[in-house]
């Protein structure tokens, strides 16, 4: 008997490598699309040690007749849409960009589903980002959004176009609204991995700085491992919904800076600089996330609490470093 076979966009990216190896332990058959983009897109799979264990498919998001080929392909019962332009940042100057991918990008998904594979379970990677300006002190599935970025903008389009799909074609599709989710396969650019890097770096003398933005800035930061378990539960549910997966505890930015700087033996305030070129043109100040449906209905919770995944972090950022040093 052929295994369950599962289709994720995204795969090369820190949830789609978590999300592999997990649907690898579980016995699928796993396929990634892959957009040949930059130079070296595979190092998270070597890392997680599932590089031939998976099958990449050549296609893009933004490309409907590359997704029609990878689904009909891969047959999958379980598609998981984690693609996008995903840096907050470098949506303000490639907005455009940013909406392609991230928000057209899913519909491309959908309408390939739709059109190849109406049975397959969908899954689409929305984010806090949508809430941007809070409307309540603690977020949940019913919290009205308010996105302060071209990011959390294209999100909420991709978000309500799966609610689209649902409603209108029957689709069993559902959103994951994920607060922030780390670990040591977070690129350099987000900020709890710039401050693990540089922590590391500044410890073995490569570094003697960090320069950062809005450290005041409050975040529901949790383990990407942990997260990507909830998406699975999402796709096992009879009907589709949508969760927030969430810790339900937030942390400044200026301390997690602290246990960052900490684990090497370090005071952050010795090293860490204030930049007003990093300040956001509109910033979120605060995300908290009530988690409390996820719980009740997937059985799900965190489990790694911020100063395990911190220390494990920088301790993954210290070993890579001393290796290519």
């Amino acid at each position: 008997m052929a295994a369950r076979a599962a289709l994720i966009t995204g795969i090369t990216g820190q949830d789609g490598a978590y999300l592999a190896k997990l649907l690898l332990q579980k016995g699928y058959a796993v396929f990634g699309v892959l957009p040949r983009r930059a130079s070296d897109m595979l190092w998270r799979l070597r890392y997680l040690g599932i590089q031939d264990d998976v099958q990449l498919l050549d296609g893009d998001v933004t490309d409907l007749s590359s997704v029609i080929r990878a689904v009909e392909h891969s047959q999958p019962a379980e598609v998981y849409n984690l693609a996008a332009q995903s840096f907050v940042g470098t949506s303000w100057s490639q907005p455009i960009l940013t909406g392609m991918v991230t928000g057209i990008g899913a519909v491309n998904l959908l309408e390939a589903i739709r059109m190849a594979q109406p049975k397959a379970r969908f899954y689409q990677a929305s984010t806090s980002e949508m809430f941007g300006q809070i409307r309540e002190p603690v977020q949940s599935e019913t919290t009205p959004f308010y996105p302060r970025s071209p990011y959390g903008a294209a999100k909420l389009y991709a978000h309500w176009m799966t609610v689209n799909h649902r409603e209108s074609f029957g689709l069993h599709a559902s959103s994951g609204i994920l607060f922030n989710h780390e670990s040591p396969l977070r690129g350099p650019e987000f900020v709890t991995r710039k401050v693990t890097l540089a922590a590391a770096r500044i410890k073995l003398g490569q570094q003697k700085s960090l320069r950062l933005g809005n450290i005041d800035a409050q975040r529901d930061w949790g383990f990407a491992g942990d997260f990507v378990e909830a998406m699975w539960l999402m796709l096992q549910q009879d009907q589709p919904d949508d969760y927030v997966v969430a810790t339900g505890r937030t942390t400044t930015v200026r301390d997690m800076c602290s246990l960052a700087f900490n684990a090497v033996g370090l005071r952050y305030e010795d090293h860490v600089e204030i930049d007003p070129a990093l300040m956001r043109p509109a910033e979120v100040e605060v995300l908290l996330g009530n988690p409390g449906k996820a719980r009740e209905r997937l059985g799900w919770s965190a489990t790694t609490p911020l100063e395990d995944l911190i220390s494990m972090m920088v301790e993954a950022d210290l070993a890579r470093e001393r290796q290519t040093a």
